[in-house]
């Protein structure tokens, strides 16, 4: 029978995500492409002596989603040292800390990832002082879940002479006590970059150990392709290896990465990485900038000072004049641009960078991006629609009730509650909108991140809620984040011809009550036609 299929998923609820047929029973693969999508009855026709039969059993079937901003190697790194995610106040640190050596003691230095600010005694920031005394001799370095501050003790700021401070660059600041001496709170690549760069790195062995844990847990997850939020040639042949040993276990699109001493003649590595890759599973095609830093580090660029520090606005890595060139001579190569843009300022300088591009090169379909966009003024709702820019968020990022303590909230200030992570005004502005989870940022898990779109509760009586639907959502992760990706045609949606990219889930999705979409789990995750997870 040569049109028999692979595998055939029967009984389901199918939410195809294409508008020309939002629902079916029944999904056909052959190979690595959609080969029918329909009646449980049709679908019967197509089985043939080899074909796999898969009983859903009424549970939802849908795209595999995609997450629009991901760290896939730094995430799967990050799986090793000092796992601190669920560390809540200084006495917890000091056992994580603590266990971590008792299990470790040949590691010269103990590094930490996740970290929540205000860990602390009372709450407040941490010091050097307060890790000197979890462990005085070897050198500490703990990273913040947002990957954007860290903290050290006194030998580790010896080592990197970051204790008497040193030239961090733009918009990095090593904290100085009273004393004179750095403090331990170091915010900015700048400025914990020194101190990063002496912890022992893992051999090749170990990287792709690590990058194998972590696609496992993509995998177990639903999650068929990532937007690579970090990128260069290096880590571009790791994924192609990766690639083709059969390991990879979804399709990653790697940017190449733009830097304040970038200039303008190497964006021309990053059209060779275009050419030289563009396979089934590994894409190449944009280039990424850092706008600005984040709220929690006064690093966020604001139009309007903190609330809790009336003489700072933050600052940005780039001036406006060096984004534009930038930015112009990428577009004109044909790049895609993606641009994390945290505070207001750094949105509307991005808009202002991707309109200079466009007066300058001429109007093309460039899916330029914003990731992020924590706080956004009214008055650049609409750009996005008008040029053509791609709004890329992050549900979980937003702080849930009655988290409204949080260090975010207390520095932003209520008068700007209403314009904080502002999905639902910016859709409705017209934007395209794409989430993700920005992992190893907050969990990859897309069904908390699902979760968080859709209840999504006001913050204020003037704040509006911001929250989309379900259906909105789903959207978002999978057909609109293939056309952040110009994938659109291959992707995204159940259709005849379309990559055999799905996941099956354990239930009824749509059956089941809002506040308990965060539970849902997934049964069975195919990406190019292969059974990547199933359980």
């Amino acid at each position: 029978m040569p049109n028999a299929a692979d595998f055939i998923i029967t009984h389901a609820n199918v939410l195809t995500m294409n508008p020309a047929m939002p629902t079916a029973e029944a999904v056909a693969i052959a190979g690595k492409h959609i080969l029918f999508v329909g009646t449980d009855r049709d679908a019967a026709t197509l089985r043939g002596s080899h074909t796999r039969v898969i009983d859903a059993a009424g549970a939802t079937t849908l795209p595999g989603l995609i997450d629009s901003h991901y760290h896939l190697m730094l995430g799967s790194l990050r799986l090793d040292g000092i796992q601190l995610g669920d560390v809540a106040n200084i006495q917890q640190l000091a056992a994580a800390i603590h266990e971590y050596a008792a299990l470790h003691p040949n590691d010269s230095w103990l590094a930490g990832y996740g970290l929540r600010y205000g860990t602390g005694p009372a709450g407040r920031e941490l010091t050097r002082h307060d890790l000197d005394a979890i462990e005085p001799i070897q050198p500490v370095l703990l990273t913040a879940f947002d990957g954007h501050t860290a903290w050290a003790n006194t030998p580790a700021l010896e080592l990197s002479g970051a204790l008497h401070g040193y030239d961090c660059g733009p918009n990095s600041e090593i904290v100085i006590g009273a004393d004179g001496l750095a403090l331990g709170e170091l915010r900015e690549p700048g400025a914990f970059g020194p101190l990063r760069a002496l912890v022992p790195k893992p051999d090749a062995a170990r990287k792709r150990e690590l990058l194998r844990l972590g696609l496992a847990q993509a995998a177990r997850l639903g999650i068929t392709s990532v937007h690579n939020m970090d990128g260069d040639i290096h880590k571009l042949a790791i994924y192609q290896a990766a690639e083709q040993a059969g390991e990879l276990t979804l399709r990653v699109y790697v940017p190449y990465d733009i830097t304040p001493a970038t200039e303008l003649t190497q964006i021309a590595e990053a059209v060779a990485m275009r050419d030289a890759c563009n396979g089934p599973l590994v894409r190449a095609g944009a280039v990424k900038f850092f706008m600005d830093g984040v709220i929690e580090g006064y690093t966020g660029l604001l139009l309007e000072p903190y609330a809790d520090r009336p003489e700072c606005y933050g600052d940005a890595n780039f001036t406006p004049e060096q984004f534009n060139r930038l930015a112009t001579e990428a577009d004109r190569l044909g790049m895609q641009i993606f641009v994390h843009a945290i505070g207001d300022l750094a949105v509307r300088r991005t808009l202002d960078g991707y309109a200079a591009a466009r007066a300058a090169n001429g109007t093309r379909d460039s899916r330029h991006r914003v990731e992020h966009i924590e706080l956004i003024h009214p008055a650049d709702l609409a750009r996005f629609a008008e040029l053509g820019v791609i709004a890329s968020m992050q549900p979980y990022h937003a702080p849930i009730p009655p988290d409204y303590g949080t260090v975010w909230c207390e520095r932003v200030g209520r008068q700007r509650w209403q314009r904080s992570f502002a999905w639902r005004q910016i859709r409705d502005a017209g934007a395209i909108l794409a989430f993700g989870s920005d992992w190893p940022v907050v969990t990859q898990n897309p069904w908390i991140g699902i979760h968080a779109a859709i209840t999504r509760s006001a913050w204020a009586a003037e704040a509006p809620a911001q929250s989309i639907s379900l259906e909105e959502t789903l959207v978002a992760y999978t057909r609109n984040a293939a056309y952040a990706e110009f994938q659109e045609q291959h992707k995204g949606m159940l259709r005849i011809g379309m990559l055999a990219d799905l996941a099956l889930l354990d239930r009824d999705m749509m059956a089941h009550p809002a506040s308990e979409l965060s539970q849902a789990r997934v049964h069975m995750t195919i990406c190019d036609g292969r059974i990547v997870y199933e359980g």
